[in-house]
């Protein structure tokens, strides 16, 4: 098998030592006047708390966050982006603090696929209406060789 061939498709079979990373705008502010809590900083809080309680009771977290500035999907903020090496990267929108429990839950489906596909019917139904668009897993794997 070439290289090139594993990048584009990887081993089902293959183990992920890390968890996926969850890009979230904290600039979103749902269209809202500008303010210096954000929507956006709010749910990025929500979620370190949920993970940091994850780890408190002994469990390894399900995802790795990194706050980003701007998703550019400011008229369906809050947005986040779920990535992870050899899987689809998905752009998510609609989000909120009120939805961190699912998008977690949603993250722990998305590092247990095979390719980051979680099918509409599997996610929590508050998260029915978030994906905004998906990226190849190639064009994640070129960006961090670089």
């Amino acid at each position: 098998m070439t290289t090139e061939h594993s990048l584009l498709f990887p081993s089902v079979h293959a183990v992920q030592a890390e968890p996926p990373v969850l890009h979230v705008c904290v600039t979103c502010r749902r269209g809202g006047p500008a303010m210096d809590c954000p929507p956006g900083a709010q749910l990025l809080e929500r979620l370190q708390n949920l993970l940091d309680a994850e780890r408190l009771a002994g469990a390894t977290p399900c995802a790795t966050l990194r706050p980003v500035a701007c998703l550019a999907a400011c008229d369906r903020g809050c947005t986040a982006a779920i990535a992870m090496p050899g899987r689809w990267t998905w752009l998510l929108g609609h989000l909120g603090p009120e939805k961190a429990e699912d998008i977690l839950a949603y993250a722990r489906q998305y590092a247990a696929s095979a390719k980051g596909t979680v099918m509409p019917s599997r996610r929590p139904a508050a998260l029915a209406n978030m994906v905004l668009g998906r990226v190849p897993a190639i064009l994640y794997n070129e960006q961090e060789e670089s």
